[in-house]
């Protein structure tokens, strides 16, 4: 008999990156990287179980700036001449390395996952990630769930109800476009929470979020079952806490699997490692080293001199910490519900770019744990949050605490001196769209409607976590910069534009072919 529930969560992000401007962008492999690495080889896993009818409940965000790129035509082609490209590279390593067995073996690895790549992408799904995972989706074992519109955080917008209430109705009215049905769950960005956002959740019938852990645990009146039980909010959505136990155990690279000795290292990439002049054909035009996505070492220390990776040795490692997360969390759930008597869910969620990108095995290692927990032990059921609710719908009622699952658990991560300057005018730009939003609420004329829908975009884009994050890790920090300082001068001429009722129709045709994600967007939100 189960003992109680385990919800594996996992949040697909990445920011919108798209230049038409360009034939080639650098950033825009942020996306094609995670479709090579982690979103084929995830669908990969999740059809395989399907069709072998293995019982698992999945749940899974896709934000909305991840499905307008994914859905994109442009970027669609792009990803295919980046796959393409990757296939040609991995074809002349595999005649570099003719002479050495090992490296040879390698390449002829990666050769087979790139053409593996393109056919499961052009030939299997047609170009269409999301419709592949709406299609599990409709078999009953993932549940998607939504983001804000474009990942903005939340709680420093809290000053600012009509962008709050924008990001999550412009959220809804998108993932309606790509599901064709209403998201039950959200992942709130960075999981940040400030009490008052469940009422806005509710205004759109999301029936429940995740919060770190903290946030519930220092919530008003303190939750009789810690964090291994859900809450209702004042409005009436539930909450659910992120568990640190599991979710260390998988994300940490120090502490956790991921930094096992056997498993293949992310940073030592034949793009840095090889010579200028043979790798050219493979770089941007202006030369500059980038990753392949060909990597032959493994972990081996904080080292430049590492060994060379042993699929073998990976997977058998992969396959024991499958083993071993099962075991941890039949025992911790096994211990959780003989002092209960309610039904205990641990709740781990994760970054899906974890499983592939930045942890080569991860994917190989969600599928045996899956299998492991269906098969090789009784303690827990696989299961989602909204499933969970629908059976246990007596909870105790909580006003969660202002918290996120940044460092330290509140703002600090993107809110700080590398970042706070661009706080004021996103600002002065949401009281700006509130004010215009208002003014012309009743307008008929089709270029102002268009140059409102831009202004929303531009707002939008500029408040994406992400800008304020990068700023802060110093990871593409001019690049972040660039974007935030674009897209709120953007805003400001077009603003100046509609305020004197003078819109320049080619400056607005530019911006509109730069950004044109929600193409069917409802200024109106901020009214």
């Amino acid at each position: 008999m189960s003992n109680g529930y385990l919800a594996l969560v996992l949040h697909a992000h990445l920011p919108y990156v798209r230049h038409p401007e360009y034939d080639d962008f650098l950033e825009e492999d942020w996306l094609y990287e995670a479709i090579t690495e982690t979103y084929l080889p995830l669908l990969q896993v999740l059809w395989r179980l399907a069709d072998e009818n293995v019982p698992f409940k999945l749940t899974m965000s896709l934000t909305p700036t991840l499905c307008s790129m994914l859905r994109d035509p442009l970027l669609q082609d792009r990803y295919v001449r980046y796959i393409e490209r990757a296939i040609e590279l991995a074809r002349k390593e595999l005649d570099r390395t003719r002479n050495d067995s090992r490296l040879n073996e390698l390449a002829r690895m990666y050769l087979e996952r790139f053409i593996t790549c393109r056919n499961l992408y052009v030939d299997g799904w047609k170009r269409d990630i999301v419709s592949a995972f709406a299609q599990l989706q409709e078999r009953g074992v993932l549940e998607i769930i939504t983001c804000a519109a474009t990942h903005g955080f939340l709680p420093l917008m809290a000053n600012f109800p009509e962008a709050v209430r924008a990001q999550i109705h412009i959220a809804r009215d998108h993932y309606r476009e790509c599901f064709g049905r209403d998201p039950v769950g959200i992942w709130l960005p960075e999981c940040g929470f400030v009490p008052g956002l469940d009422r806005v959740l509710q205004e759109v019938n999301i029936r429940w979020f995740i919060m770190d852990s903290h946030g519930l645990m220092f919530g008003n009146p303190r939750p009789r079952y810690a964090i291994y039980a859900p809450v209702f909010t004042p409005s009436g959505v539930a909450a659910f806490a992120r568990d640190r136990e599991s979710s260390k155990q998988v994300w940490s690279a120090e502490h956790g699997y991921p930094g096992d000795p056997a498993y293949r290292d992310f940073y030592r990439d034949i793009g840095f490692d090889l010579s200028h002049d043979y790798l050219k054909p493979f770089l941007p035009p202006d030369g500059t080293r980038k990753f392949t996505g060909i990597k032959y070492h493994r972990i081996t220390g904080r080292t430049h001199d590492k060994d060379l990776y042993n699929r073998i040795w990976a997977m058998a490692a992969a396959d024991s910490h499958a083993g071993n997360f099962m075991w941890n969390r039949a025992q911790q759930l096994k211990h959780l519900s003989e002092h209960s008597n309610l039904d205990p869910i641990v709740v781990s969620p994760f970054d899906a770019e974890l499983f592939g990108h930045w942890w080569f095995e991860g994917p190989e290692f969600l599928n045996w744990f899956i299998r492991k927990s269906a098969y090789d032990q009784q303690e827990f059921q696989l299961t989602s949050p909204t499933k969970y609710l629908a059976d246990h719908n007596t909870l105790q009622l909580v006003v969660p605490s202002a918290s996120s699952w940044g460092h330290k658990g509140y703002w600090e991560v993107w809110l700080d001196d590398s970042n706070s300057w661009i706080y004021p005018h996103l600002h002065a730009a949401a009281r700006r769209m509130t004010e215009l939003a208002r003014e012309k609420k009743d307008t008929t004329d089709a270029l102002t409607d268009r140059a409102l829908k831009q202004l929303a975009r531009e707002l939008l884009l500029a408040q994406s976590s992400d800008w304020a994050f990068l700023m802060k890790t110093g990871t593409a920090r001019d690049y972040a910069t660039k974007r935030s300082k674009d897209h709120l001068l953007r805003f400001t001429r077009l603003y100046d534009m509609i305020r004197c009722n003078d819109i320049d129709g080619k400056f607005l045709a530019n911006c509109e072919w730069r950004d044109n994600i929600f193409p069917n967007l409802d200024w109106r939100y901020y009214a």
